[in-house]
């Protein structure tokens, strides 16, 4: 069965997001009134398992080898099948 994943990838609290401050001072500049901006990125992931349970678990194997840094970033797995 093929599955739709969307994984979102973020720093954990503490990290510091140079990125992020960047965009929320360039923000402020343009008039913005804003407090806090913080990046994170998106993979759009279409795959195929047996179970929803299977593609959770590749998922996550995904995460850990390649999408995300375990000592850094946290991250979060949304699964919808696919018609």
């Amino acid at each position: 069965m093929k599955y739709s994943l969307r994984i979102e990838v973020k720093l954990k609290p503490g990290h510091g997001d140079p990125e992020g401050e960047t965009t929320a001072d360039l923000l402020k500049e343009l008039g913005f009134s804003v407090e806090k901006c913080m990046i994170s990125k998106v993979y759009n992931v279409v795959a195929e398992a047996k179970t929803r349970k299977g593609m959770l678990e590749q998922a996550e194997e995904m995460c850990k080898k390649l999408l995300a840094n375990p000592t850094k970033d946290d991250y979060r797995i949304s699964i919808e099948a696919k018609k």
